[in-house]
């Protein structure tokens, strides 16, 4: 099982010269990958932005969204969008996308979310077309950007064993990546796709006196729209070297090809720290 990092996008007091020292840090081992989330109506960098600014300052780790919200997106702009950034990277982008389940980011961008599982569809659809099309440059690597579905209903996994090439859990315990696994490799096997999808998770970090408290009030901001689950969340953030060995090791029991981890609190320490624990 590989490995990654998520870059620091949405916790507070992150600078643009942070992040991208982070990206360096990450680069450099032995992280596989460094990841970004998304959301429109929270005080984050913008996925594309960000992973863009990081592709400049690596070479070798893969560039993930962990997730976009698709149906935000117009699908040409999407698609440009991700065409541009795999032609920067040189074919590095793992193209993570989801519906996203915040009303919130709806709102704010004075889209409908009624309907947007169904043109969350329709884009899984068209990206492949567009990209192939090359109509709408740049031409990705090819043979284009690794695209992953998030999403845990049966209509999200229908559509990831459809359209894309893996599955991307949103976190939680390794029993809950089991569980979620094994659903999404009986969509793939039910629509007779050959071999299995890659398979990613990510889970959440803090490490150091008195980043605990700090990253637990980050969760339980970031998952408020949840309610009282926020809490669990929050106490499911790993803020010791043991807590994370057993994480990983569960995930990779599990099968996940991929375990991003992300930070709850911004310093870059955190990153060299993560890096001694799983070196």
């Amino acid at each position: 099982m590989n490995i990654g990092v998520g870059l620091p996008t949405s916790t507070s007091g992150i600078s643009g010269e942070l992040m991208l020292e982070w990206a360096k840090r990450a680069d450099a081992g032995p992280f596989s990958s460094l990841g970004v989330v998304d959301r429109v109506a929270y005080h984050n960098y913008e996925p594309f932005t960000a992973l863009a600014a990081a592709a400049a300052v690596t070479r070798r780790v893969r560039l993930a969204t962990m997730v976009v919200i698709g149906p935000l997106r117009n699908t040409v702009m999407l698609a440009k969008q991700a065409a541009s950034l795999d032609a920067l990277s040189d074919g590095r982008l793992t193209l993570g996308l989801a519906v996203g389940a915040r009303g919130e980011d709806y709102q704010a961008s004075g889209i409908d979310s009624r309907g947007r599982g169904r043109r969350f569809g329709e884009q899984l659809e068209a990206l492949r077309d567009i990209w192939e099309e090359g109509k709408i440059g740049p031409t990705p690597k090819s043979p284009g950007p690794h695209v992953l579905v998030g999403g845990s209903s049966g209509e999200a996994l229908a559509r990831m064993a459809r359209y894309a090439d893996g599955y991307m859990h949103g976190g939680g315990p390794p029993r809950a990546f089991a569980a979620a696994v094994a659903k999404a490799l009986s969509a793939w096997s039910d629509l007779g796709r050959p071999g299995r999808p890659r398979l990613w998770g990510m889970g959440y970090f803090a490490l150091g006196d008195g980043s605990a408290d700090a990253g637990a009030r980050y969760l339980r901001h970031y998952y408020a729209f949840t309610g009282p689950f926020a809490e669990k969340i929050a106490a499911g953030n790993l803020t010791s070297p043991g807590a994370i060995a057993d994480f990983i090791r569960g995930y990779e029991d599990a099968g996940c090809d991929e375990l991003v981890l992300f930070p709850t609190v911004s310093g870059v320490e955190q990153i060299d720290r993560l890096a001694e624990v799983i070196g």
